[in-house]
């Protein structure tokens, strides 16, 4: 009996220091796994854009540098016919991102300060006279010398991104404009026609999308980001204007229930992740 206590106590020492030893290489595993998930979700070559704050674009920049990213935030200040800046507001404190549009086409900043936007570019750090050389835009340096050396997102898209409910309860002010909205699918009518779940908290309606070719491949209950223009539902310029090859059963309870209601003419709808 003694002798075998004295085997136990022997094993004792040995299985913690196993234990710790397995321990400590998990943990060398996951400690680099987490410190660069932001590289793996940043765009990967030939993929979708990463969805991203601005938060993440200060803290992150080094390892951003280069990247496409997608952020949907809150615009700050307009500093000249192609530049403002952008910040997310429910971060505390958090450094303004300074946006240059080098779209190639005026964008207009929402009058409305509460209305985001959603800006798709590239990752850099501010030079002017970089920016100005690579996109031809005339910037004067006297007005962008605190930027200077900062991350910045040179735009290749730009859109207003309002919610579901705003578009549904106030669609007038958004009709003919292009649009980035974010939203949970519902009501799958047919493989290009669905709408976009609005929480009732807020007020509104649930967005109906109207996706012209190709069809896009979406199911219930998944969060998604579909970008195009909102139109008012007009059967016959809808038909005018779209090559739309639709179920007549689901063209007419569609027109019975959204006559002249806003519906979101959809050219893109893609996975989202963003965190808004």
């Amino acid at each position: 009996m003694l002798n075998k206590l004295e085997k136990n106590r022997g094993l004792t020492p040995k299985l913690w220091i196993a234990k710790g030893t397995m321990a400590l290489a998990v943990a060398a595993v996951l400690l680099p796994a987490c410190s660069n998930s932001l590289e793996r979700s940043a765009q990967v070559p030939g993929g979708p854009p990463a969805n991203v704050t601005t938060e993440e674009v200060t803290d992150n920049t080094n390892q951003l540098l280069g990247k496409t990213v997608t952020v949907r935030s809150q615009p700050i200040q307009k500093l000249g016919p192609s530049t403002f800046t952008i910040s997310d507001r429910e971060f505390f404190g958090s450094e303004p991102i300074l946006v240059v549009n080098a779209t190639g086409q005026p964008f207009v900043l929402p009058t409305d300060s509460g209305t985001p936007i959603q800006v798709t570019g590239q990752v850099r750090k501010f030079v002017v006279a970089d920016v100005n050389r690579d996109y031809n835009l005339g910037l004067d340096p006297n007005l962008y010398v605190q930027y200077r050396d900062k991350p910045a997102i040179i735009a290749q898209s730009m859109a207003l991104a309002p919610k579901p409910g705003e578009l549904t309860s106030n669609p007038s002010q958004y009709y003919g404009k292009t649009l980035a909205v974010t939203g949970e699918v519902e009501n799958i009518s047919s493989p290009n026609v669905f709408t976009l779940d609005e929480d009732r908290l807020f007020g509104g309606q649930d967005l109906l999308v109207l996706h012209v070719k190709p069809t896009p491949r979406v199911t219930e209950g998944e969060k998604v980001a579909v970008t195009g223009v909102l139109r008012p539902f007009v059967v016959a310029e809808l038909e005018r204007d779209y090559d739309l090859t639709w179920d007549l059963n689901v063209k007419r309870k569609l027109e019975a229930e959204y006559s002249k209601k806003p519906v979101l003419v959809s050219t893109g709808v893609y996975p989202s992740a963003i965190p808004r």
